[in-house]
């Protein structure tokens, strides 16, 4: 306990008797008494040959039970195992190569390294760090094509992680980092330690080829990186219908059936080649295992088809559709709770363009922007 607070009353004998209060604070200090304490308490690390002097091998983490004063800074010191001088550790405690090491002159270093705290008198602690130096990569990275599908209204895409790089190394001690050429960095980033793509606000509509490459240290590998970013338009929302599927979740949706089932869907409601089919959106249903897919279908000459059309579409081809993907319904309008009696069921749809939702596999990611519908009587 570091302090105390204490309230002192005086009270003195007279009738009636008077009394008055004072806070009395007791700070208790500290003296240090504790070492500095390695978290492991000894280490074990590799390093592949042929690195570059002054790459980092490994992070010593130390902490101290006394009060600041009395613990970090810390200075650390390799008190064996450093005699040629191979090793440096920074003020820090990250442990860096200091020569190019090989395999075949030696695999393995035991250092000795001590932690002294900056409290007075000092107090120290000591761990053992294990190094062992490995042949460098044999293996190049491998990584899977992404494509990514983004849907956002006119002109108003808020930005945020789209995707994510998947890749691969044989080599076991390999670190893979991510890169994106300059010149596409004031679109997109790319996470350099994980492979997460990251699009920035105010993207237009078209496609995008990304010039990304995963490197092992040693190799460098391209990967091919597609996005297509597709503006809607409010027009769409007015003619839109809503096939709700059973028993699937969003990302095995996007990953295993979109493909077929959007190809399926465009042979049955398509009345022309030139007709345009738009996924609005796909989202959970709340508290079930249902998925709501959002589509409208737009014709050559601009205009749109009626829900009510391709709700007949949809309906003489349920079969061939349910061969890709079990459908539990297919939505115009959702009344659901509603006792609307003889009166008419209008439904209304809204988009939150700021809150979007990434589906992301392996392969293919689609993100799009959360959708509301609200339903009403009306005489």
């Amino acid at each position: 306990i570091s302090g105390y607070s204490l309230v002192v009353q005086a009270r003195d004998s007279g009738i009636p008797p008077l009394s008055s209060s004072v806070t009395v604070n007791v700070d208790v200090s500290d003296v240090n008494d504790n070492s500095p304490v390695f978290t492991p308490a000894n280490y074990t690390a590799v390093i592949q040959e042929n690195k570059p002097v002054g790459t980092s091998i490994l992070q010593l983490v130390v902490t101290d039970k006394d009060s600041f004063h009395n613990g970090p800074p810390f200075t650390f010191t390799i008190l064996t195992g450093n005699e040629e001088e191979e090793f440096t550790l920074d003020p820090h405690g990250v442990l860096r190569s200091a020569v190019i090491f090989k395999h075949m002159v030696a695999t393995e270093y035991v250092l000795c390294v001590q932690a002294k705290d900056s409290g007075k008198p000092q107090q120290v602690s000591h761990t053992y760090v294990q190094v062992r130096v490995i042949e460098e990569s044999i293996h190049k990275p491998t990584a899977i094509p992404l494509e990514i599908f983004i849907v956002t209204m006119e002109d108003d895409f808020p930005g945020g992680v789209i995707g994510k790089i998947h890749a691969t190394d044989q080599d076991v001690y390999d670190v893979l980092t991510y890169t994106l050429k300059s010149e596409q960095k004031s679109l997109f980033k790319v996470n350099s330690h994980d492979g997460k793509i990251i699009a920035l606000g105010g993207l237009d509509n078209g496609k995008y080829v990304l010039n990304v490459s995963v490197s092992d240290g040693r190799f460098q590998v391209p990967i091919d990186v597609v996005v297509h970013v597709e503006q809607l338009l409010q027009e769409m929302l007015q003619n839109a219908v809503t096939i709700r599927f059973e028993n699937v979740s969003p990302e095995d949706f996007v990953g295993l059936h979109m493909h077929g089932f959007r190809r399926t869907l465009r042979n049955a409601v398509l009345s022309q080649k030139q007709d345009s089919l738009h996924i609005i959106s796909i989202q959970p249903v709340a508290g079930s295992n249902q998925l709501d897919m959002l589509f409208a279908v737009q014709m050559h000459n601009s205009g749109f088809y009626k829900p009510a059309y391709l709700i007949q579409k949809l309906t003489n081809a349920r079969r061939h559709l349910e061969n890709v993907i079990r459908i539990s319904a297919i939505l115009e309008k959702n009344c659901s709770g509603l006792d609307c009696q003889e009166q008419h069921c209008e439904q209304s749809l809204s988009i939150d363009s700021h809150s979007l939702m990434t589906y992301s596999t392996a392969r293919i990611s689609f993100v799009c922007p959360r959708f509301y519908r609200s339903v009403r009587c009306m005489c």
